[in-house]
């Protein structure tokens, strides 16, 4: 009778822990805003809805974001998105209470599933030295952030690393074995450094389940355990590779998608990347909302969090989120998403 009433009593707790916002998991909400210190030294300012220029994590709390992400270079021409950089905005990012997500690509330059392109200072290493190395990169980065106390909540080893990393030594069609142990070699530095940072293998497209089988799977057959799995959420690109129609496949795939990775490998899963076209703001503000509107209520809570991507990039790039050097309407999704489903305890 008194373990019954516990139970009850446990229950009870938990239901009124849920309808008032203090689940011990929220859901996040960021941007990855790497490029700022860039745009800074480069003179650019940014305005708020007022016309007041305000830093860009500023902006990004202003907004409702809760969590920021920060890629990191190995050797990057002129420090951009080094690790002093990524210190740097880190500490922005502390300031307003912010969680912190790195973002590690493994390279001079971006990496992407069209580009791995493995660092100068690291060309002529052999397997066995590259691990090592790139173990010995994440844990310095880490560390130093460690050191200036940033607590980092997640860690991607490796950036949109569809067709692996690192190449050609880590490409995951020619060598998948050499891809896994790289892997392996970095999840392991992140625990060594922050045991309790949740360790994020990214793909692209997460609407085409046939390349997280593939990369999943072949982790998983070569022993690498990670925490979460990053998807890119682009219905703009989608559509650009035939992959969707419309913004409705990519809605209903991508969340599919992070369904069924549950079911197959018991992960839950985070949109660390997505975005919208700025020159088309009042669509684009809608498709943002069911985005986010998708990722909380179409996975069954198993995806934690959404990243815009370099929501300040105007311009040459078209999935911004920024006119005029100031926030579009398509910002407003991620407030409005905030005043609704964030409660005072859970936003920034």
């Amino acid at each position: 009778m008194i373990m019954r009433y516990f139970s009850i009593l446990l229950c009870m707790l938990l239901h009124w822990g849920t309808i008032h916002g203090q689940s011990p998991q929220p859901f996040w909400l960021g941007a990855d805003i790497s490029g700022t210190t860039q745009l800074e030294a480069f003179g650019q300012k940014l305005y708020n809805d007022r016309g007041e220029i305000t830093e860009n994590t500023a902006l990004m709390h202003q907004y409702g974001l809760n969590a920021i992400r920060l890629r990191v270079w190995v050797n990057p021409r002129g420090g951009f998105c080094g690790k002093e950089d990524v210190l740097a905005m880190a500490k922005r990012a502390r300031y307003y209470g912010m969680a912190v997500m790195i973002d590690f690509h493994y390279s001079d330059w971006w990496a992407d599933p069209g580009k791995q392109h493995i660092p100068a200072a690291w060309q002529y290493l052999k397997y066995d030295e590259m691990r090592m190395q790139l173990a010995a990169h994440t844990e310095e980065v880490l560390q130093l952030l460690k050191d200036n106390h940033i607590d980092v909540r997640w860690v991607q080893v490796g950036n949109e690393t569809t067709h692996g990393f690192l190449w050609p030594m880590g490409r995951a069609e020619e060598n998948m074995g050499q891809y896994a142990g790289l892997t392996k070699a970095g999840c392991d530095a992140v625990k060594k450094v922050f045991p309790e940072a949740k360790v994020i293998i990214h793909l692209d497209a997460g609407c085409d389940p046939k390349r997280y089988d593939f990369i999943f799977d072949g982790l998983r057959n070569n022993g690498v355990e990670w925490d979460l799995i990053g998807v890119s959420v682009y219905p703009y690109w989608d559509k650009e590779a035939g992959l969707e129609k419309d913004a409705e496949g990519t809605l209903r795939d991508f969340t599919a998608n992070i369904r069924r990775m549950y079911e197959k490998y018991g992960t839950e899963s985070m949109v660390v990347e997505t975005g919208v076209d700025a020159r088309t703001p009042e669509e684009s503000k809608i498709i943002m909302a069911d985005i986010l509107d998708a990722a909380l209520n179409r996975c069954d809570g198993h995806c934690k969090g959404v990243f815009y991507w370099a929501p300040e990039l105007e311009g040459a790039y078209v999935l911004g989120a920024f006119a005029n050097h100031r926030p579009t309407v398509i910002m407003d999704a991620f407030r409005t998403f905030a005043d609704k489903h964030l409660s005072p305890t859970r936003k920034p």
